[in-house]
């Protein structure tokens, strides 16, 4: 495998290792699942106790997780031959043109998406909406005094590249000084992340994880508690060779991790804290063992696999190209205010397009364009 085609790979591993297709294919079901979460949300009245996938957000510090799994996994050991702007010159080249692509996708949709549900939509001149879209190009996140939506998200076009925002901090807390760190100092670091997360988790007026894509004070709190401890501890597992060989390994990590996101929230409106515990042990037990189950799979061929691959090269852009479309379907239940049975089928032909629109976006525009930014501006490295 070339340089240009290495890089169009879901991970950053070198062609010279292994490759955990079992992970990408867990980023799909993740990926699927916020997806569900997504198209569940409008009917439970921003009420998280009537939310039918209650914590399809913890999607996201999954992804965290995995991403520090495969960024030690693949770099830890290629820094002799390698500078950081090659390191940052890579992840750019892998993430960075989908979430131009999601950025363009939500300002085709903006105006779509008018409605009581966004109250700032219909006054928000074009000009203005094309500034957002620029600097949602760029990945900077946009102060509240930006927002043109209502919801005070720093990417108002795109939702979800939030996390994308913290994942490029993550990349570079890994460059400039994490790789460095010997397992007894990251194991340290990871033990205080925990706290920090379950503190969060435990004793936030919220009693949940979520948050993370507003900039400001509290909500940068909860998306650098979401961010460290999976990152960190990704990094770790991959370090310490966490490795459990099962049957059926896809089979199994994928049931449990659709089963920790879609629980009922615990506790009622009654005993936050319980919800918030629940969500602290899935990240801070639950997801490090689902990904030394993923890990531990060494097969390459066969049918579970072919599927881990199929939706582990569509998890990224699913994630980042289905927010648009979630916007319209949640102005359209806000103003006709449906029952869940009657958007069930709304809902299929938004998950339908949802992937219809990722999967072409990957194959027309993000493999061709990685690789030709692979041939513009990689070398071939060892």
């Amino acid at each position: 495998m070339d340089t240009a085609s290495a890089a169009t790979s879901t991970t950053a591993i070198s062609p010279a290792k292994n490759h955990y297709v079992i992970l990408d294919g867990l980023r799909g079901v993740a990926s699927l699942m916020v997806l569900a979460f997504h198209l569940c949300e409008p009917f439970s009245g921003e009420n998280p106790v009537k939310q039918i996938i209650n914590h399809g957000y913890l999607a996201v510090d999954f992804f965290f997780m995995l991403s520090g799994f495969v960024i030690a996994y693949a770099y830890d050991d290629r820094w002799t031959r390698m500078t950081q702007w090659d390191f940052y010159k890579r992840r750019l080249i892998r993430l960075q043109p989908m979430v131009i692509m999601g950025s363009l996708i939500g300002a085709a949709l903006f105006y779509f998406q008018k409605g009581s549900a966004f109250p700032l939509i219909a006054a928000t001149p074009v000009w203005k909406m094309l500034l957002v879209m620029l600097v949602g190009c760029t990945l900077l996140p946009l102060p509240i005094s930006m927002d043109i939506r209502g919801w005070q998200e720093m990417h108002p076009l795109d939702g979800p590249a939030w996390s994308l925002f913290f994942e490029y901090i993550a990349n570079i807390l890994y460059a400039v000084g994490l790789r460095k760190l010997s397992k007894t100092l990251l194991s340290v670091l990871v033990f205080l992340m925990a706290i920090f997360l379950l503190h969060l988790a435990v004793f936030g007026e919220g009693g949940d994880l979520i948050g993370g894509w507003a900039l400001n004070a509290k909500e940068l709190h909860v998306g650098f508690a979401r961010l460290l401890f999976p990152f960190f501890a990704g990094i770790l597992l991959s370090r310490i060779g966490a490795r459990i060989q099962l049957k059926n390994a896809f089979g199994i990590a994928s049931l449990l991790l659709v089963i920790a996101l879609s629980l009922p929230r615990f506790g009622g409106t009654q005993h936050h804290w319980m919800n918030g515990l629940y969500e602290a042990l899935c990240v801070i037990l639950l997801f490090p063992l689902i990904v030394a189950i993923g890990a531990g799979e060494k097969r390459v061929a066969g049918g579970s696999i072919r599927v881990a691959r199929f939706f582990g090269d569509l998890s990224y852009p699913l994630y980042i190209t289905h927010y648009p479309l979630i916007y319209i379907y949640t102005a359209w239940v806000v103003r006709a205010k449906p029952t869940a049975a009657q958007g069930i089928l709304p809902a299929v032909l938004v998950a339908v397009a949802a992937l219809t629109i990722a999967y072409t976006a990957l194959k027309l525009y993000d493999e061709p364009m990685r690789r030709w930014l692979s041939r513009r501006f990689l070398v071939k490295q060892g």
